[in-house]
């Protein structure tokens, strides 16, 4: 047997994985559930001017996005080229941890300049992080085989989603629940924000820690070419290669491309969800803003279930199969929820709706895996974070236009499962690699 097909370590795979439970202090605590709501509700309350605090928000991450659509390919591209795929995710890790942890700084009773300073660091923060996920992605085929995969991917999905529930409820009991001018079990003071601010400190050193395993017993892959020739190309010249690399993809095998764009599209959708889940959550079936953290909680855990089921089942049938029953489930409890009321309906069918969301993501990743060339596992992840960030407003859009168009939120469903609907259907021609083409991608990558 190859030793590219030889089974990784239970160790290294879990190794791997734990790099899924760190990053959910950036994912869920930073960019979701407190910094920015910090930022847009505390640092930035008392600003000045026609653009609200949400509106500069939205700006900041919509220039790191187009930062990151525009770089992302070539940065996995030379880290595949010289073979430096560990050490790219270690400095772009750390720099992410870096970064985080100045976000200590932002004080809610001096918000000027530290609103803006807050919205830099985020923004920085969010290329950093979409950096070090290219080339965490394209390690998993470092870890994994043709036959496991789907399990691998699901077990670092599932890590993730863990994570972000034991990370969110230390925070929320540790630092901000209760009311007065202390807060959490710690009694943290709130005088400039401090108990949210201390949360920035946790997560830094939360991912730090969890970063190392990987970095410590997954091995490097092997250079493209000589050792060094990442060097000795210039950032231009990448972008030629890139071009000519996607044209030799096209003409060799075009689904690729097509999955690419399909993923992109659906991927979106399920971005959707977790987006304007909460909004509905209050605004059309009733739930109290003090419950839809709880219910959070519970959507990750049922995702985190479903993502590691659904690898075991990647595996026996291929991602796609999973990632069609998933989106098929999906816009089946979506209209469901078009029709029913109730705190309790929403209860049960959006827990339903979430199953289903862990196993599309770990199965699109998984895709990819099985879809990549020998040795650009970091380029292609690379064009899946792009084309995802290109794609990015499509769910958003018409969540918006349907919402307007019929004068009541609950429409919005329909805009967000038209955006998983237009992805399933791209997706359905698309045929999976057999186990066998799998096999020869594996060879040539380290």
């Amino acid at each position: 047997m190859s030793p590219d097909l030889r089974p990784a370590t239970r160790g290294q795979v879990f190794s791997w994985a734990m790099w899924d439970w760190g990053s959910a202090a950036f994912n869920a605590v930073i960019v979701t559930f407190v910094f920015s709501v910090y930022l847009t509700d505390s640092v930035g309350a008392d600003l000045d001017g026609p653009l609200t605090p949400a509106t500069w928000l939205s700006i900041s991450i919509a220039l790191a996005g187009l930062v990151i659509a525009l770089t992302a390919p070539v940065m996995g591209q030379r880290a595949d080229r010289g073979g430096r795929r560990r050490r790219s995710l270690a400095i772009w890790t750390y720099l992410t941890v870096a970064l985080t942890a100045l976000m200590f700084l932002v004080d809610s009773d001096a918000p000027y300049p530290w609103f803006f300073v807050g919205l830099l660091l985020l923004a920085l923060g969010s290329i950093t992080f979409e950096f070090a996920e290219v080339s965490y992605f394209a390690m998993l085929r470092q870890v994994s085989t043709p036959a496991t995969v789907g399990r691998v991917s699901g077990f670092g999905w599932a890590m993730g989603y863990f994570g972000g529930i034991f990370l969110l409820l230390a925070a929320f009991l540790g630092f901000i629940s209760g009311d007065g001018d202390e807060r959490g079990l710690l009694g943290i003071s709130t005088d400039g924000g401090l108990n949210v601010r201390l949360v920035c400190l946790v997560a830094a050193v939360w991912f730090a820690v969890f970063a190392l395993p990987v970095l410590r017993s997954v091995p490097e892959n092997r250079p493209r070419g000589k050792r060094g020739d990442d060097d000795e190309v210039g950032f231009v010249e990448s972008y030629r290669i890139l071009w000519r690399d996607l044209r030799a993809l096209w003409r060799r095998d075009p689904r690729t491309v097509k999955f690419l764009v399909a993923s992109a599209i659906f991927r979106d959708g399920l971005a959707g969800v977790f987006t304007f889940g909460a909004i509905l959550a209050v605004t059309v079936y009733g739930l109290a803003p003090g419950d839809v953290l709880i219910f959070g909680v519970a959507a990750n855990v049922v995702a985190a279930l479903g993502a590691a089921v659904a690898g075991v089942v990647d595996d026996l049938v291929g991602p796609k199969a999973v990632i069609i029953g998933s989106l098929a489930a999906m816009l089946g409890t979506m209209t469901v929820l078009l029709f029913v009321d109730g705190t309790a309906m929403f209860w049960l069918f959006g827990l339903l709706m979430c199953l289903f969301v862990g196993p599309a993501q770990s199965a699109s990743r998984s895709f990819l895996a099985r879809l990549a060339p020998p040795g650009s596992d970091g380029q292609m992840f690379g064009l899946y974070a792009t084309t995802g960030r290109a794609i990015s407003f499509l769910a958003p859009a018409l969540f918006g236009l349907f919402t307007w168009g019929f004068g009541t939120d609950r429409a919005g469903i329909a805009g967000i499962a038209l955006v998983l609907l237009v992805g399933l259907l791209l997706l359905l021609p698309v045929k999976t690699p057999t186990r066998s083409e799998a096999s020869i991608t594996w060879a040539g990558s380290a």
